[in-house]
């Protein structure tokens, strides 16, 4: 895995403001990111502002070296683009999967 980050992550990318779409949504410039996109937003943001954007990791692509992210749709970046924000960690058991063998 690239730099440490595996299914499950999660990350961060900085998008730019490019416009205000509404009153409470946004469009973002994502960088690598060759699709336009709008995020809802209360805040009162300005053209040319960065904003930082989370989401979990769905996919690696080893080979191109792209990462797809799910920040509500899903959103294909270059991983060098990202930021890792949280180590995905799977659930502990409290208890065995079967009951214990007692003699």
């Amino acid at each position: 895995m690239a730099r440490g980050i595996g299914i499950g992550d999660l990350v961060a990318i900085t998008a730019a403001v490019r416009r205000r779409v509404t009153e409470d949504r946004v469009s973002v410039s994502i960088p690598s990111y060759n699709f336009p996109h709008s995020i809802i937003d209360h805040t009162k943001v300005k053209k040319g502002q960065q904003i930082e954007l989370t989401g979990e990791i769905t996919r690696i692509d080893e080979e191109s070296g792209r990462v797809t992210i799910a920040m509500g749709p899903l959103v294909t970046v270059d991983i060098d683009k990202i930021r890792l924000v949280d180590k995905y960690r799977p659930p502990k058991r409290k208890k065995p999967l079967r009951d214990m063998v007692v003699d």
